[in-house]
């Protein structure tokens, strides 16, 4: 097994990797959305995690990303790092599940990097588009819009698989005020938006995955819906979760009560 061998089974179904970058025409009309995530052993994945499954969550969580934005992805680069107990078993493996995934939302590969370290690392960098001046973003909510979750809510404990939610982004161009996915939490992240819009809010209900706390749904993270304002007359598809009000921009309160906006941080979680 070498670096060629495996880029010769990727051409097959890649024919846009070969050169030392791939040519690609800018579609017209759009804004191109650019995104990347790293994906690294110990902090995303274990050993004993599937290689497909590894290769599925890489690509799903740059897709939220897209999704995120109410934009279409395009392509996708996968740059790895092997280790020593990746055989070519593993590779395979690994592969099929970025591949089965870009297939499903209509991906191409075009290109990355293979090297090797102690570590397995994965980093997966994504283009999208949507239509010129329409993306999402976290900066609209105004005091009044509802706030809506694209779905149920538990965190990494309670999620399996990451179903990035691109159908529903995209039917919310021209009508969501303000839009992101949900990847440190329901708090945090909604603290994000809040502090983007420079507005405060207030939850009244999260819905839970099965087996999942308020807890854990609110400060876990990993969970990839959207989460996403409207305002009142306007309908949107998603579960109605609080509403925008005005206050101290970022300021969180559930059930009338102040909530913290802790959720997970990579930084904050170095060892």
């Amino acid at each position: 097994m070498n670096e060629d061998a495996i880029i010769r089974k990727l051409q097959r179904y890649a024919p846009l990797i070969g050169d030392d970058c791939a040519v690609i025409q800018a579609p017209r009309d759009q804004d191109l959305l650019f995104t990347t995530d790293f994906s690294i052993e110990g902090v995303h994945f274990t050993r004993a995690s599937r290689p497909e499954q590894i290769g599925h969550r890489a690509v799903a969580r740059s897709l939220s990303d897209i999704a995120a934005m109410g934009g279409r992805p395009l392509y996708c680069l996968v740059s790895i790092a092997l280790t020593a107990w990746t055989d070519q078993r593993w590779i395979d493996g690994f592969y099929r599940g970025v591949n089965n995934l870009l297939r499903q939302t209509k991906t191409q590969l075009a290109g990355g990097d293979i090297s090797h370290a102690k570590q397995l690392i994965c980093d997966v960098m994504l283009c999208g588009a949507v239509a010129k001046g329409k993306a999402l973003r976290r900066s609209g909510a105004r005091p009044g819009d509802i706030i809506y979750v694209s779905g149920p809510l538990g965190g990494w404990r309670h999620k399996s698989e990451i179903v990035p939610r691109l159908e529903i982004g995209r039917k919310l161009i021209g009508k969501a005020t303000s839009c992101m996915d949900i990847s440190d939490g329901l708090a945090l992240d909604l603290h994000r938006l809040c502090l983007a819009s420079r507005v405060a809010t207030e939850i009244d209900s999260v819905p839970l995955l099965d087996g999942a706390t308020i807890e854990q749904a609110l400060h876990d993270g990993e969970d990839y819906e959207l989460l996403y304002t409207a305002h009142p007359k306007r309908r949107v598809p998603g579960i109605r979760i609080g509403t925008i009000t005005k206050g101290n921009p970022g300021a969180l309160r559930y059930h009338g009560k102040k909530l913290a906006p802790i959720g997970y941080d990579h930084l904050q979680q170095r060892s």
